[in-house]
C-alpha cells in the first residue's frame, strides 16, 4: 500500500506545497506530513537534529524527505538512503546521516540521473524536480531508476560531550520554539552524575536538576532530560535561551554547585 512521506525543509511557505503537488501527481494515495518547513535557511545541523529526533516517531516504512540544501546546483550528490526502518531522501551534505544512523543499519545510494522524472530539472529546485519525485516513487512502491550504491556519504554529528575536572563540557545543538536549549550531552549521562534537586552551574548561571518544567518556581533556571533524550536547559514560564544568551553551536559547562540533601 502507498505509504507516508514526511517533509523537513528550510523552505517556509509555498515551495513545500509545490513538492506535495509533485508527490500527488505520482501517487494520489501517498500521504504527506510536514515535520517542519521552518529550519533556518541553510542550517544543515539544525535540520539534521530535527530530522533525527522526529523521524523515529513514524511508522516503519515511512519515507523521510529532507531538503536543507545550500549547495543545490553544485556537485553535491542526491541521495536515497534505505534503512531497516525508514527511507531518507535528500542532498548529500550530512543532513540525512544522523537520522539514518539512529534507525539502524542502512545503505546509501546516489541518484545518478537527475532527469529520471522531469527533463527540465531546475538547478535551484531539486526539492521539486529530484527529491520529491524520488520520495513519492519509493512510498508508492516503485523503484527510482539509476541508483548507484555509495560508501562515503557526507557525515555530520553533533559533537561529543566530555567529563572534565570542571564538570561536563558540551555544546548547544538547538533552541526550540519555547526557548529551551537542547545540548549534545546525553540525558542519561546527566542522570548518572546528578541527583534530582542538585544545584548546578551552567556557564556560571545557577540551575536546578529536575524532571519536568514545573519542578521549579516561576522564572527558575532548570536542567532536565528532554523528550529527545538529551540534556535540556529551560526556565519555568520563560525562555532559557534569552536568559542565558545561549544559541546553537555555543559551548557549555555544567558543574555541580550544591548537592541536594536527599542525594547525600
Amino acid at each position: 500500500m502507498p505509504g507516508i512521506v514526511t517533509i523537513t525543509t528550510d523552505f517556509g511557505d509555498i515551495y513545500p506545497g509545490v513538492m506535495k503537488g509533485v508527490i500527488a501527481c505520482i501517487s494520489a494515495h501517498v500521504r504527506t506530513i510536514d515535520i517542519t518547513n521552518a529550519i533556518p535557511a541553510g542550517d544543515i545541523r539544525q535540520g539534521a537534529f530535527i530530522l533525527q529526533y522526529a523521524s523515529l516517531s513514524f511508522p516503519r516504512g515511512t519515507v523521510h524527505l529532507a531538503v536543507v540544501d545550500p549547495g543545490v546546483g553544485s556537485s553535491r550528490r542526491a541521495l536515497v538512503i534505505l534503512g531497516e526502518e525508514y527511507c531518507f531522501v535528500g542532498p548529500d551534505n550530512g543532513l540525512l546521516l544522523p537520522a539514518a544512523r539512529a534507525q539502524g543499519q542502512f545503505r546509501a545510494y546516489e541518484i545518478t540521473d537527475l532527469e529520471f522524472y522531469r527533463k527540465a530539472v531546475s538547478p535551484v529546485f531539486h526539492g521539486r524536480d529530484v527529491f520529491a519525485p524520488a520520495a513519492a516513487m519509493i512510498a508508492a512502491g516503485e523503484s527510482v531508476p539509476g541508483l548507484r550504491e555509495i560508501f562515503d556519504p557526507v557525515d555530520l554529528d553533533f559533537g561529543t560531550s566530555a567529563l572534565t575536572e570542571d564538570g561536563i563540557r558540551g555544546q548547544v545543538i538547538y533552541v526550540d520554539p519555547f526557548g529551551n536549549v537542547i545540548t549534545n550531552i546525553g540525558g542519561d549521562v546527566i542522570g548518572g552524575l546528578l541527583f534530582l534537586g542538585d544545584t548546578v552551574e551552567i556557564n556560571g548561571a545557577s540551575a536546578t536538576y529536575v524532571t519536568t518544567y514545573h519542578d521549579g518556581g516561576a522564572g527558575d533556571l532548570l536542567l532536565l532530560k528532554g523528550s529527545h533524550g538529551m540534556a535540556e536547559i529551560a526556565i519555568n514560564g520563560d525562555r532559557a535561551s534569552e536568559y542565558t544568551g545561549l544559541g546553537a553551536g555555543d559551548d557549555i559547562l555544567i558543574s555541580v554547585k550544591d548537592r541536594h540533601p536527599a542525594g547525600r
